[in-house]
């Protein structure tokens, strides 16, 4: 029986790219293909590319070129480039970059099995349609990072018209999935252990408008909510004129939504905002602000901002920081305009000087560092759930549901090794103030006493498990 052919995908961009990636490797695996993270051993190279701004379309012809080496230095007989940057530049890979054997769209993935055959056959191939792809069937999934926290995407795509934005061009119109395949996979993922959903999409509070014409987030939240095993699920990405007070509420009073939402709202001068295309102005972001906070008081809100717009102004900017001091967001993502072709704000004349772009985004940070300290103290003497994603040389780093992967702060745990726990991946043992203390390991829950904040971090001591028991935990 000949030996099966070895894939390596590696995946950039955002987190609804991987689970694109994600599904490709499910999909491969189940056709007899093996998987390797050993880019010298695979037959086959894919690169799952991001191209929504100039440093990730950067990011992705370096890491097109250094996987094309592995002709000459590994394995690789083909390299395919998916995603993104495939979807908008397919005739210029092939014809710039020969090393390039295949170009797949952003809705062509599924047919990844029959593209690597058509590769490995000596074929060079383009398959590249329109962005319609509807998640309404199971695909096989394997989790690039597999453990108790897992990204769900509930739709596809985006309907808004933002100026800057080249999504729309590169993933299509909104498209939901339907309510039964989430639920379904949701469940899936919590059977195999994972204890923390993050719900992503372009646009999250869109989810259904397709379906009937109505928005049915906040009925998938209480879709989910049953699903036990689940200890929270988190919302991102969720547009700020479109979310409803259904939503608010459904927020405010699931137990197993974490108290955290995630409204992206990329400027706050009215003027910026109406040249953005966003629908919004600052005094409905402010009453939005408002209306979760009085629901939630303890809510953790986060955002992001774009500074360097085309025309913005230093008043428009001072806005901006006056906008983030009245809000005082938890957790604040700031970057520089990013001009891009085929966008109406990419082809404005009066675009705003590289230097001028990262000092204002240096100024906003820096406020942005102060606001985050002072929001976090409130946790300091609060006991909370934490996810232990790491145990490493007597370093315990987690997440409490206040926290997203990657993009927040995390939760820092002082440990002592222990002679027991001392060999590699053993786990460690933490201290709590009580001296007491309880055996960690990557990917469990634990229960920690917030004891201070170390810049947007919080540190914390774990709780005996006795002590434990006794003590009612909120999903914040």
């Amino acid at each position: 029986m000949p030996e099966a052919k070895k894939i390596g995908l590696v995946s950039l961009g955002c987190a609804k790219n991987l689970i694109d990636s994600e599904l490709m490797m499910g999909l491969l695996k189940d056709s007899g293909y093996e998987l390797t993270s050993r880019k010298e051993q695979a037959d086959v190279l894919i690169v799952n590319t991001c191209s929504f701004i100039g440093p990730a379309k950067e990011e992705s012809i370096d890491t097109i070129l250094e996987m094309a080496q592995m002709k000459d230095q590994g394995n690789c007989k083909a390299l395919v480039v998916a995603g993104c940057l495939a979807q908008r530049y397919p005739q210029e890979l092939l014809d710039e970059m020969p090393e390039v054997d295949a170009v797949l769209g952003t809705s062509d993935f599924p047919q990844i099995v029959s593209i690597v055959e058509r590769v490995l056959d000596g074929q060079r191939v383009k398959e590249v349609g329109k962005p319609a792809y509807q998640y309404d069937r199971d695909l096989p999934r394997i989790p690039a990072h597999p453990g108790l926290s897992a990204y769900l995407k509930i739709s596809e795509g985006c309907d808004h018209t933002c100026t800057f934005c080249i999504i729309p061009a590169l993933r299509g119109m909104h498209r939901s999935r339907p309510p039964e395949a989430i639920e379904q996979e949701a469940r899936a993922l919590v059977a195999a252990g994972v204890r923390e959903l993050n719900l992503i999409a372009q646009d999250t509070t869109a989810y259904g408008m397709d379906l009937d014409g109505k928005r049915h987030l906040a009925d998938l939240l209480r879709r989910l909510d049953g699903i036990e095993d689940l200890a929270w699920m988190r919302l991102l990405y969720a547009y700020p004129t479109l979310v409803t007070p259904d939503l608010i509420e459904a927020v405010a009073s699931l137990p197993r939504v974490a108290k955290y939402v995630d409204i992206p709202l990329q400027h706050a001068s009215d003027r910026v905002l109406k040249a953005m295309q966003r629908g919004g102005n600052r005094a409905l972001y402010l009453e939005l602000v408002r209306r979760f906070r009085e629901a939630v008081p303890d809510i953790v809100l986060r955002t992001t901002f774009i500074v360097g717009f085309p025309g913005e102004t230093e008043e428009d900017f001072e806005e901006l920081l006056d906008f983030m001091r009245q809000a005082r967001f938890d957790n604040v993502g700031i970057f520089t305009y990013s001009q891009e072709e085929d966008t109406p704000a990419g082809e404005r004349k009066d675009q705003i000087p590289e230097e001028v772009k990262q000092g204002r985004r240096d100024r906003a940070m820096a406020l942005q560092q102060k606001i985050a300290f002072e929001r976090n103290q409130r946790w300091v003497g609060q006991t909370l759930p934490v996810l232990i994603e790491s145990v490493e040389d007597g370093r315990v780093i987690g997440r409490i549901p206040g926290q997203a992967p990657d993009i927040d702060g995390v939760t820092l745990l002082h440990v002592r090794r222990s002679g027991r726990g001392a060999e590699a991946g053993a786990g460690a043992q933490a201290s709590a103030d009580t001296g007491a203390a309880a055996v960690l390991r990557p990917q469990i829950l634990a229960t920690v006493r917030i004891t201070g904040v170390a810049g947007y971090d919080l540190v914390g001591d774990v709780v005996p498990a006795a002590e434990a028991d006794s003590i009612p935990l909120r999903v914040l």
